[in-house]
């Protein structure tokens, strides 16, 4: 059952932090918080008018996608090797043909009805997908990612219609999340009494570049289906390749196919195919053969009365070549049109072979697939928290990311309509997001590879946009946030999978990326571990002196740095990072926090004294009377402190005072959300408008602002509202972080916007992965493969509750529940091994006695209670296997004085 987010306002009356009422000082806590409106739910439903904006990416991870619409037709088929918003073949439909005994049949093309505006073009909605044709009266679609679900309805048609479409997404198996394919399964129910004779078609033209096109049937055990080519293109052309149309075979169906669409004129052949399906529900090859570019292949079954049929479909598609040029990423010079290729391409000779693919091995890939999507469903968390987490998964399958041919992941910032925005795996940019880490630590663990490997020089500056392909050139300019939140990321991906060597391969690179804030007249060239150089940031400018954005992600930096150090053995070097580190955090309290929030100390220097490599933007190096300009000063940023934000989810504890950090972001909520834009002034880009709430980037709640603000201060862009609301679940803000949350996905309600493109500077944008943070958050999930240390500690419904979690070696889920005088928390692994030898469960009240078990059996242990907190240390190492179940019971002390805790012997 779907969980709504008016059931869960309840549940927050249990949590340990909530919103204080409305009066109270500027200088106190924030405002009342507006109670939850109780739209969003998980799954979420669209019907009418919230149809039209949707576009559901079907396509595996590096491979492109192929949109469902709200109605249920393809669009944006972005499978060519870069973004292609809008580019649709001419012809690419599903049709329906029902005859339920005698009576007459009913043919339409399945898809609900077309809907206004209808003068699109000059032509009226012209010929593309045959407008005229009729279609079915209505359509309810459901998003539950990767899954898109939509029930047709038609009172003229004899059978009810369902469409379930995905690709696999499986946690920790990249391979199996790369495939590029769309499954379509059509499920048929005959209501009636009477048998019902069911056709499903598919109709396609060749999408391998114009003019050649050559159409093979091809049958096998499993599957039935057609491959098209084009012949006349030349091996290097971008559009060179193969796309599969497959069919599952089902026992009593039917199979009938065109190569062509016959006709002697293109205006004819859609015409002729539409009578030929309408007869009979069967396609002819009879006759002479056709000279279309069009292909079509159909199922025809009988459905019993009160019987289902299904009717399954795997497009499949390779198109290898890649190069910097087609895509938008800056190639490196004379090797702009080099063909970089795609992994996925590696991995299957054509379409058809990975579409058969697919399609064999579908039975296990849904399954795990859907052990995955139930696994996060099952969870006590907010169901607005779900739905935005999930949805921005689906960026990961868009042309925002892709593998080389060699494996290695790059990503864009996001997607212009026909290239990528903003080349180079932007390190300030690709901060945020936490799902490459926890879902596919591959990927992020390529991501540190370039960034260390081949974005940093000798000399440690990093650039912050990488050139393609590696090793030929670099940027050579570098962004302060993005190079230290790099350190922070290594030191996370270190931890989450305990690949201490791999650290050790890439750790002299990191030491030099950390250094290199020491240069003279950097970042930080006296070296006190305070930042008060030009630092180029995510803001597309340059701060010029102190300023929290980039000076606590230094702190993080000095703070992972440490910790990598000592593990690698230098405790020199170690310790002089702590020194750096207290003396920053000291400093940063002292001199930037104003009493509500910390602000920034605008310093300006001669521009020839700036190192070139610290300058990006032009506009860094501009002064009005030799003042710096684009400055943030004493304005309220949203992500002053993104830094202690990845602090968290790494587990490197506070990074500056706990009490300034949450005033810091109890102002951030006061000052910069709006429950409604209609007074808000922006000349920026907008992304919220009109009565839409948002979360602000800056607001001046002092009405002292720069003489030239930096520009994106007015904006409202969705990662980071994310990081902010993620940070406010960490400091207990639970109202205020989920009120973040449901703003943003009102916003995207697919009559305004598609609730799976958050665009910022560009579609589908990278950062707004910072909502999968949510999960590990709300559930104070931690783990150290180093250590072998797990700990959760829920932050709402402590009594009751569960969520997914992952990390590189396993995922699973985590429960705990509570009542009086008792306990039960439970581990339990869906995929892979996890290791532990120390398992922290927060919120525990104190125990009397713990019993610890592992598939059935005691485990040994220690364990010490706190006043809320549960640490049991096994004797020995314990692993958790698939399907087993890793269960911790506890019994509360009595009369008020906790007793001495008793556990497992050994």
């Amino acid at each position: 059952m779907a969980r709504t987010r008016r059931t869960f306002i309840g549940e927050l009356a249990g949590a340990a932090t909530l919103a204080p009422t409305a009066g109270q000082p500027a200088s106190g806590q924030p405002a009342a918080v507006r109670e939850p409106a109780g739209r969003i739910s998980y799954p979420r439903r669209f019907t009418g008018r919230q149809l039209r904006m949707i576009a559901f990416p079907l396509g595996g991870i590096g491979t492109g996608t192929i949109s469902l619409g709200g109605r249920g037709q393809l669009r944006d088929w972005e499978i060519f090797n870069r973004p292609d918003k809008g580019n649709t073949p001419t012809y690419c439909f599903f049709a329906i043909w029902a005859q339920s005994g005698a009576a007459a049949p009913v043919a339409r093309v399945l898809e609900s009805r077309i809907q206004p505006p209808y003068e699109t073009t000059p032509r009226g909605l012209g010929l593309v997908n045959a407008p005229g044709l009729p279609r079915l009266r209505n359509a309810v679609f459901e998003g539950d990612y990767p899954f898109a679900r939509i029930a047709f309805s038609d009172d003229k048609l004899p059978v009810e219609v369902r469409l379930e479409a995905f690709n696999p997404l499986v946690p920790n198996d990249t391979e199996a999340s790369s495939l590029p394919v769309a499954i379509l399964r059509y499920t048929v129910r005959n209501p009636g009494k009477a048998p019902v004779k069911v056709s499903i078609a598919y109709s396609q033209e060749n999408p391998t570049g114009p003019g050649g096109h050559h159409c093979e049937f091809r049958q096998q055990d499993q599957v039935t289906g057609l491959l098209q080519q084009n012949p006349l293109l030349a091996p290097s052309d971008p559009l060179a390749g193969s796309f599969a149309i497959v069919l599952l075979n089902q026992q009593g169906q039917d199979v009938t196919h065109l190569k062509s669409w016959k006709g002697p004129h293109p205006r004819v052949a859609p015409m002729l195919f539409w009578e030929d399906f309408k007869a009979d529900g069967r396609l002819s090859e009879t006759g002479a053969p056709g000279s279309s570019r069009v292909s079509s292949l159909c199922a025809q079954q009988v459905i019993p009365p009160g019987k289902t049929a299904s009717f399954t479909f795997v497009l499949g598609w390779h198109f290898p070549n890649r190069t910097p040029a087609r895509c938008g990423w800056r190639g490196a010079r004379g090797h702009e049109n080099e063909i970089i290729g795609n992994h996925y391409c590696t991995r299957f000779r054509d379409a058809w072979e990975a579409a058969s693919f697919a399609a064999r091995q579908l039975p296990q890939l849904e399954r795990r697939t859907r052990a995955f999507v139930e696994a996060v469903r099952s969870s006590t968390l907010p169901p607005v928290v779900i739905e935005a987490a999930m949805a921005n998964l689906s960026t990961l399958r868009t042309q925002t990311c892709f593998r080389t041919a060699d494996g290695r992941f790059y990503g864009f910032e996001g997607c212009m309509d026909q290239a990528g925005c903003c080349f180079g795996s932007c390190t300030h940019v690709w901060n945020y997001e936490q799902a490459t880490a926890f879902l596919f630590s591959e990927l992020a663990r390529s991501m540190r590879e370039n960034e260390f490997e081949f974005a940093t020089d000798d000399d440690g500056c990093m650039s912050f946009r990488q050139i393609l392909p590696p090793g030929f050139e670099r940027l050579g300019r570098a962004a302060a946030d993005g190079q230290m939140g790099c350190l922070m990321k290594l030191f996370r991906d270190w931890q989450l999978s305990g690949d201490t060597e791999w650290l050790r391969r890439l750790w002299p690179k990191a030491k030099k990326a950390l250094e290199f804030a020491w240069i003279h007249n950097g970042w930080d060239g006296d070296r006190d571990g305070v930042m008060e150089g030009v630092q180029h940031n995510t803001y597309d400018v340059e701060f010029s002196g102190p300023n929290p954005l980039c000076g606590i992600w230094y702190l993080g930096a000095l703070r992972a740095s440490e910790e990598m150090a000592r593990a690698l053995g230098e405790e020199r070097s170690a310790a002089e990072y702590r020194r750096l580190f207290e003396n920053g955090s000291r400093w940063i309290d002292q001199n930037l926090f104003n009493g509500e929030y910390y602000v920034q100390q605008i310093r300006s220097y001669p521009p020839e004294e700036v190192p070139a490599s610290l300058v990006s933007n032009p506009a860094g190096r501009a002064r009005i009377d030799g003042r710096a300009v684009f400055q943030l000063g004493d304005g309220c940023l949203c992500d002053q402190l993104v830094g202690q934000y990845f602090a968290h989810l790494a587990g490197l504890g506070y990074l500056l005072k706990r009490e300034n950090v949450r005033s810091a972001l109890r102002s951030v909520f006061r000052y910069n959300f709006r429950e409604s834009l209609e007074e808000h002034e922006s000349v920026q880009r907008v992304y919220a408008l009109n009565d839409e709430a948002a979360l602000l980037i800056c607001s001046f709640p002092k009405g002292n602002p720069p003489e030239v603000p930096f520009w994106f201060a007015t904006e409202t862009m969705t990662g980071f509202e994310y990081q902010a609301a993620v940070h406010m679940f960490y400091e207990g803000m639970l109202k205020e972080g989920l009120r973040v949350f449901e703003a943003i996905r009102e916003r995207y309600d697919g009559e305004r916007r598609n609730p799976w493109n958050e665009a910022e500077c560009g579609h589908h944008y990278a950062r707004a992965m910072a909502s999968w943070a949510a999960l590990p958050a709300l559930a104070g999930f931690q783990y150290s493969a180093v250590s072998r240390r797990l700990a959760f500690r829920p932050r709402l419904r402590v009594n009751e509750f569960r969520t997914f979690w992952s990390v590189p070696a396993a995922w699973g889920t985590f429960s705990q529940q509570q009542r009086v005088g008792r306990g039960r928390a439970v581990v339990e692994v869906s995929e892979g091994r996890l290791r532990c030898q120390q398992l922290r469960l927060g919120g525990v009240t104190a125990s009397a006695a713990v019993h610890v078990m592992l598939g059935g059996r005691k485990v040994p242990c220690k364990a010490a209670a706190g006043a809320d907190e549960l640490v049991l240390s096994f004797e020995q190492e314990v692993t958790v296997e698939p399907g087993q179940k890793l269960e911790v019971r506890w019994e509360a002390s009595r009369g008020g004085t906790r007793a001495r805790v008793r556990a497992n012997p050994a």
